[in-house]
Formats: C-alpha cells, sequence, structure tokens
C-alpha cells in the first residue's frame, strides 16, 4: 500500500470515529433512550431522532455484516468467519473517547463470562487508526484490563464502512445471526439489560 492508500484508509476510520464521538451519550441506566434529548448535553433531539431512524431503517434493509479482515487487539486475525461459530454474536461498538462506552465494559465483561453456549460477544473498537497508533490501542487495551473484560475485541479499518456509516453514536450494539445477517433494531445508548433481554427473547424464538 502506498502512502496516499494508506493515508485514505486512516483518514476514512478517523473520520468515522470523529462523527461517532459527537454522537456518545449518557448510560441509558440513568435516563431512558427515548429521552436522551432531554438530558444529553451532546446530543440535540433533531440527532436523536435521526438516529432512531437511522437504526430502524438498517434493520428492515436486512442488512448484513460486511465481509472483513480486521486484527484483535492481540493481532490476531480474525474474519467474518467468527459470526459462524455461534447461533447470535453481540457486536459492541465503542470507543476509548466514550464514557458510557467504558463505564458499562466491566458489565459486558462479566455477561460475556456467563452467556450461553451458542452466544458470543464481540467488541467493534473504532478509534484505532492503524496498526501504528499505538496510544489508542494500548488505551484500548487498558480499559479492557481494568474492566476485567476478556472477550474479543476487533479493530475497525475500512472493511466495516458500509455498517459504521449508518452507525450515529456510541456505544452501538447489533446482533449478527450465524450467517452474518444483522438480526433486530440496533440499541444506541449502554443498555446492557437492553442486550440481554434481546439475546434472551432471540434464544427463545429460534
Amino acid at each position: 500500500m502506498n502512502i496516499r492508500d494508506r493515508w485514505i484508509k486512516l483518514s476514512s476510520v478517523l473520520l468515522i470515529a470523529v462523527m461517532l464521538m459527537a454522537g456518545c451519550g449518557k448510560d441509558s441506566n440513568d435516563t431512558a433512550l427515548e429521552n436522551r434529548s432531554e438530558t444529553d448535553s451532546e446530543s440535540s433531539g433533531i440527532e436523536n431522532s435521526v438516529e432512531e431512524s437511522a437504526a430502524s431503517e438498517q434493520a428492515d434493509s436486512g442488512s448484513a455484516m460486511p465481509a472483513f479482515t480486521a486484527k484483535d487487539l492481540d493481532g490476531n486475525t480474525v474474519t467474518e468467519s467468527i459470526f459462524s461459530d455461534k447461533d447470535l454474536t453481540v457486536v459492541n461498538i465503542w470507543g476509548t473517547f466514550c464514557g458510557p462506552c467504558i463505564r458499562e465494559m466491566p458489565e459486558l465483561g462479566t455477561w460475556a463470562k456467563d452467556m450461553p453456549d451458542n452466544v458470543q460477544l464481540i467488541g467493534l473498537v473504532i478509534d484505532i487508526a492503524g496498526d501504528e497508533d499505538t496510544e489508542h490501542h494500548d488505551l484500548a487495551v487498558s480499559i479492557m484490563q481494568n474492566a476485567d473484560a476478556d472477550f474479543t475485541q476487533l479493530v475497525a479499518n475500512q472493511d466495516f464502512a458500509d455498517i459504521l456509516k449508518d452507525v450515529y453514536g456510541v456505544p452501538t450494539t447489533m446482533f449478527v445471526d450465524k450467517d452474518g445477517n444483522i438480526v433486530g433494531d440496533p440499541i444506541i445508548g449502554a443498555n446492557v439489560d437492553g442486550y440481554k433481554e434481546f439475546v434472551e427473547d432471540y434464544l427463545n424464538e429460534q
């Protein structure tokens, strides 16, 4: 990859991170998501309605996770085949700049250990700009260690652009079946109880 191509790739990841940074709001445990416009100083009512509309649109379109080749925080290569390992994968999209993302990480770590055998949790970190961005990589590792959260964390790259362009705030959590299809509505905001409820309902319907 030449310097120009690398710069374009890294710039795209950074642009996505900056856009999502603006949407990083309060925990839904503090405030119901539908009322975030009244309490979240980082979001306006217009932004919230756009977020909800985009999430519904994405779910209704029957979209799927893209084919990807990414690295996890340990440097291992991971592809979209990870979804075929389980009946359902919970994908938690977050950034190291996001307070609600960090605050929910200990609870996510505990949940990951207690999940049914046919369900897995993975994270997608959106603000690590390539292999040379050791600052954000090390910060993500520190966040996971402090939270005692030991589940796979993927580093977002250009392969995820088609999915991330429809994400308007972090954390956003999606649910992916074993064929890579996004099922149900993404949940915008930190809402671990909501994630658990979706997983339970989904498994009961299978």
